[in-house]
């Protein structure tokens, strides 16, 4: 390096903005000195999570060499655990300086937390230590709380300019160093407004005030276990249980043990090259091997009594890191005695002790509770029984070991699980659990922002949560998945029950493994995995009841073949067989040897080298179902992905979140390559079938391989029954919004339009998230992105979206959903009905992309929530099956109002200090505004503005063109004191309202639910007769009368005394439906089912609002789904609708 010149290596995470601080800052040094300057970021292509590594040198002359720097002057450690996998001293020179994020209020304590080694090299070689807590000043100082993670890194610029030689050397003051570290950042970040330039600055100069130097360095001072990991890692928890596979290519184990294990200690260049390192080969769920402790700073806390089990948050969790699961008492008691057993010496006196004590424990559950978990009457019931039966015989120590053992793993007596069931039966009830996975929460606390029972909490990660992390997840896997009888689905296929409680399963649950690259609270992740849950669902039973009957079919085809081959031999002449047993009376008597001295007729050959194979095949397909290569068994699915978002998160070496055969290609051929594999796939799929089949004919006396085989040997998917069509695992073609919305649009309409039963899923974050956030034709009107700036000339996206769902019903055979997180009823069945048509299928669903719509990492559901209820996202259905016509095709139901063009909701407010409320229109712009991605469009107006010409937005939509002349459109919104205020609305929003207002309008002509025009001079005459009516009302309450009647007269009708729904007597067999409110969790279901129907009252309660505000089939499903059990449908009076019957008899057991 030249002389002066001044290297800096970076060590972060990927998501902290080590890369937006590395570019900052050069550009700072070019502009404050005039340097040559060469910096570059060293990372792969992962989101969040993985250690990234920054490399920057500057040097008054130019820099003749372009690599990685070893040798450097300063090292900046935003990423507080680099030493658990980095030497990251690594090539600092003698009198350097390292700067490193600690949140220790002590110097003392940010020491002690360098592992001794490397305490030693910096006493050593003189290095300067330097430690900020970026993460508290960029928590404190940004105002938009995506942006607190990223902030961190501007933290570590000011401490740079503060720590570093360099200020001295160019004799630089404070003032001068601001101000171009401000011009800077006005560069980088005026466009994102002044707001954002402020929030960067104050975090610059708080880094740069706020860095502190340790000057106490005592070797082994305050010396923690902290290390490097040189040392053999443990084998990963959930690796333990995966069995050794057969061969070298799939086995995980081989994996972890000559590549997994070197990443995970940072020392991934140091693997020796192999034929799978080659092949970019990797097994199934290789992911197991992350663990995301590092690079999050808080976790939920679960708190059990405050939970009703409504399973949102295990629901809307993007990393699998929160599994619900129910459990037998009996079987928690179990666990935890051979968890004793496992660790402990020989146990005499538990496994009685528990069982009697099982008693106990559940009288204690069903007394009043006073705040006392599960956990803490578990040990009252100990007590009890250890003062009722110690003698002295060893009894209490073993129960001390069953206390360890338990530790404070905590369990929920919940509605749904244990009251209901316990009305039932007593004894039967269940107990909930929530349990985190460390190894895969990444502290997104989307969990908490849906919890709405204040059952999450988030807590600061210490050494000891994580310690009490790991030993409740320990736990967790010891215990035995949830029991059928708690299953509360009637019929997965027929889609008859809460469908998210598929979650529950173990096997479901884990089904998409995490410990992947993706950003914090990634919705992307959180569809896949419901779709991936959907799937293993559907599978298994069947899977389950294929192999019964393939071992039915062999034992009988091995009997058959027994029978035959006797039958060949003649045992009915008795003299000959006593002549036989005496000839063989001095040898082994068996039954070749009887059958060499009887007649017997020659054996069929050909029939029987080919039932013999055919047998043999058989016990090879069970096999394969079974164990299989891998000891798994047949996998479920097969998933092509396409290069993108789901590519980085999916495959980033060596880390693959999936447990079944995955594949990537190129930007736009996963639905091609897709094409490829299912032909392949159902070949493979009929050779079973085939073998399968001949047995079956073989078994009824009627396989005649001369009249078969020219039938088998042609015989292909199409003419698979409904039974064998549901058995083949689908092959599913992933991709985001360029692979499948543009480069590859057309690779997925060949594919839909071959017919073929290729299932596709988009991720539809309406922007080319994976390379910088590029506009694509999935975005709004209107949305601020690269290629689709903001400026004098351009505001935006200046086109409609394109609808990909509208396009794929256009091809007329194609199975088609959009759905959200916000109703995920909806979206699990629509994926069980496209899974199940023997069709193509395309399910489009909205993700939200928190770095690139500008939201909180916890605000994924939230804003799928918003889309739908905005109109800028509707849920529908499409399916060919139920008709030609588009109504009867094409579903709308899950939309809120859908008889309006807007939604209404209620905006509470403050008013001098007094709560107040107004009923206002949902928007697009109300959805548009709480994302960055649409902020440059809104401006909020001082109250001293306000003025007749500003019109609420909704009325604004209203006027014709000549009508909007010289007025201003608004919205409602509240600032953080809760204060009304309005928010103007650029051009752009209101032509994107009108666009998505009119896409609303078409779907539901589509749907048939458009309401009926009534004639100006109708509505006209209804007005004149309600004002008549009312001023008649007045007059007679003034003579003493309510005059009811004169209103009826007024409006044209005859009077009646109408009826209320309560006071109407049941006609034939009707029931009115019913709804326990006081017993009511708040789960959400009924209200998003049918919100006509249902609605909560002013304590969150659900009640009845109007029985006959919809079917009779939406009041079935919603006590289908109801999670407290509380809904009660009652029977119909009107008969005369489709399928009454059929709902009538789902509906009985709920009344």
């Amino acid at each position: 390096m030249p002389d002066g010149a001044v290297t800096v290596r970076f060590h972060s995470v990927g998501g902290w903005g080590a890369i937006t601080t590395g570019k900052n800052l050069a550009m700072t040094l070019f502009d404050l000195l005039g340097y040559d300057i060469k910096a570059n970021p060293k990372y792969g292509s992962e989101k969040k999570g993985q250690p990234t590594t920054y490399y920057l040198a500057a040097s008054p002359e130019p820099i003749r060499v372009n690599c990685e720097y070893f040798f450097v002057d300063v090292v900046l450690s935003p990423d507080p655990n680099v030493f658990k996998h980095t030497n990251a001293l690594a090539g600092l020179k003698k009198g350097g300086v390292f700067i490193i994020q600690s949140d220790k209020a002590k110097p003392d304590g940010v020491w002690g937390d360098i592992p001794k080694p490397y305490q030693k090299i910096i006493i050593d070689n003189d290095i300067r230590v330097f430690y900020i807590d970026g993460f508290r000043i960029a928590r404190e100082e940004a105002t938009d709380p995506e942006l607190q993670l990223r902030m961190q890194g501007i933290a570590f610029q000011g401490a740079f300019f503060a720590a570093s030689p360099l200020m001295e050397k160019a004799g630089l003051t404070d003032a001068t160093l601001l101000k171009a570290i401000e011009d800077q950042l006005q560069h980088k970040f005026g466009g994102k407004g002044q707001r954002v330039v402020d929030d960067n600055m104050r975090v610059v100069k708080r880094g740069f005030d706020e860095v502190h130097e340790i000057k106490d360095k005592v070797l082994g001072a305050g010396h923690s276990e902290k290390t490097n990991g040189e040392a053999i890692l443990p084998i990963p928890t959930m690796m333990k249980n995966i069995p050794k596979s057969e061969s070298n290519l799939s086995d995980i184990h081989r994996f972890w043990e000559q590549t997994g294990n070197f990443y995970l200690r940072g020392m991934g260049n140091d693997n020796l090259t192999d034929p799978f390192i080659g092949l970019s080969v990797m097994p199934a769920v290789s992911s197991l091997f992350r663990d995301m402790t590092g690079i999050r700073f808080e976790h939920p806390e679960w708190i059990p009594n405050n939970c009703t089990a409504c399973g949102k948050c295990y629901t809307a969790c993007p990393d699998t890191a929160i599994p619900g699961l129910v459990s037998e008492l009996s079987d928690v008691l179990d666990t935890v005695v051979k968890r004793v057993k496992k660790n402990h010496e020989k146990v005499e006196y538990l496994p009685k002790a528990v069982r009697q004590m099982e008693g106990k424990i559940r009288a204690l559950f069903n007394e009043p509770q006073n705040g006392a978990t599960v956990n803490h009457l578990i040990q009252d019931a100990i007590d009890q029984y250890i003062s009722e039966n110690n003698n002295g015989n060893g009894l209490a120590q073993e129960m001390e070991w069953f206390r360890e053992e338990l530790g404070d793993f905590q369990f929920a007596l919940t509605r749904p699980y244990y009251d209901v069931f316990e009305k039932g039966q007593p004894n039967s009830g269940g107990l909930f659990s929530i349990t985190i996975n460390p190894t895969t929460c990444k502290g997104c606390m989307e969990c908490v922002e849906v919890c709405e029972d204040d059952a999450l909490r988030p807590i600061t990660q210490t050494e000891d949560s994580v310690a009490r992390l790991r030993e409740e997840w320990e736990f967790w896997t010891d215990l035995p998945t949830t029991p059928e009888k708690y299953n509360r689905i009637d019929d997965l296929e027929e889609k008859i029950g809460p469908l998210e409680t598929i979650l529950l399963n173990k096997d479901a649950y884990l089904n998409f493994a995490s410990g992947d690259g993706a950003c914090l609270g990634c919705s992307e992740k959180s569809v896949v995995h419901l779709f991936v849950a959907t799937v293993e669902s559907l599978m298994q039973p069947r899977i389950k009841k294929h192999v019964a009957h393939l071992s039915e079919l062999i034992e009988k085809l091995e009997n058959h073949i027994q029978r035959k081959l006797m039958n060949t031999v003649n045992i009915s002449d008795s003299d000959m067989m006593s002549k036989i047993v005496t000839e063989m009376r001095d040898s082994d008597l068996t039954m070749s040897g009887i059958a060499s001295r009887l007649e017997s007729e020659p054996i069929d050959q050909e029939w029987l080298r080919e039932v013999t194979q055919l047998l043999a095949k058989l016990k090879k397909l069970r096999w394969k179902y079974t164990d299989g290569t891998t000891g798994k068994g047949r996998t479920s699915m097969g998933m092509l992905n396409s290069t993108g978002c789901t590519s980085v998160w999916g495959s980033t070496y060596p880390f693959n979140p999936y447990p079944f055969p995955w594949a990537n290609h190129l930007f736009q051929d996963s639905t091609s390559m897709a094409m490829g594999v299912f032909e392949g796939h159902m070949a493979k799929m009929a050779e079973g079938f085939k073998t399968i089949r001949k047995a079956e004919l073989e078994l009824n006396g009627g396989y005649n391989p001369s009249e078969h085989n020219e039938f088998f040997t042609y015989f292909k998917w199409e003419q698979f029954t409904e039974e064998e069509w549901l058995l083949c695992p689908p092959v599913v073609a992933l991709g985001g919004d360029g692979a499948m919305y543009d480069i590859g649009f057309q690779n997925l309409s060949r594919m839909m339009a071959s017919g073929k039963p290729i299932k596709v899923i988009v991720v539809d974050t309406q922007v080319y998230s994976n390379t910088g956030g590029q506009a694509c034709t999935s975005g709004f009107i209107g949305q601020v992105s690269d290629m689709a700036q903001y400026g004098k000339v351009w505001k935006g996206k200046p086109e409609p979206r394109k609808e990909i769902g509208l396009i794929a019903m256009a091809h007329r055979n194609t199975y088609v959903l959009q759905a959200t997180l916000a109703n995920t009823s909806q979206m699990i069945e629509g994926f069980i009905d496209g899974l199940m048509a023997k069709r193509p299928a395309l399910f489009n669903l909205y993700t939200t992309c928190q770095p690139e719509h500008g939201v909180g990492d916890d605000l994924g559901t939230h804003q799928a929530k918003l889309a739908v209820e905005s109109r800028a996202y509707p849920i529908f259905k499409y399916n060919p099956e139920n008709g030609i016509k588009a109504e009867d095709a094409f579903d709308l139901s899950g939309n809120p109002a859908m008889d309006q063009i807007w939604p209404t909701y209620e905006l509470k407010y403050l008013e001098n200090g007094r709560q107040k409320s107004m009923q206002v229109a949902m928007t697009f712009a109300d959805f548009a505004i709480t994302e960055a991605r649409f902020r440059k469009h809104f401006r909020k107006v001082p109250r001293d503005a306000w003025n007749d010409n500003m019109v609420l937005l909704s009325e604004f939509l209203a006027m014709n063109t000549d009508e909007r002349a010289g007025k201003f459109p608004f919205i409602w919104a509240v600032d953080a004191k809760q204060n009304l205020s309005r928010v103007l609305v650029a051009e752009k929003i209101v032509e994107s309202c009108e666009e998505r207002r009119d896409f609303w309008i078409m779907l539901r002509g589509l749907a048939g639910v458009e309401t009926e025009k009534v004639e100006v001079v109708d509505i006209e005459s209804k007005i004149r007769a309600e004002v008549v009516g009312k001023i008649a009302q007045g007059l007679m309450k003034m003579a003493g009368g309510d005059g009811a009647g004169i209103v009826d007269l007024a409006m044209g009708e005859p009077a009646a005394q109408p009826a209320t729904p309560e006071a109407a007597q049941p006609t034939g067999d009707y029931m009115a439906p019913w709804l326990d409110t006081e017993d009511c969790t708040a789960c959400d279901e009924c209200t998003k089912l049918n919100p006509s129907i249902f609605a909560y009252n002013d304590n969150k309660k659900a009640y009845i609002k109007d029985p006959k505000g919809g079917p009779y089939e939406d009041l079935v499903k919603a006590a289908e789904k109801c999670t407290a059990r509380v809904i009660h449908p009652g029977l119909p009076a009107d008969r005369t609708g489709k399928d009454v019957d059929k709902w009538i008899k789902r509906g009985e057991k709920y009344n």
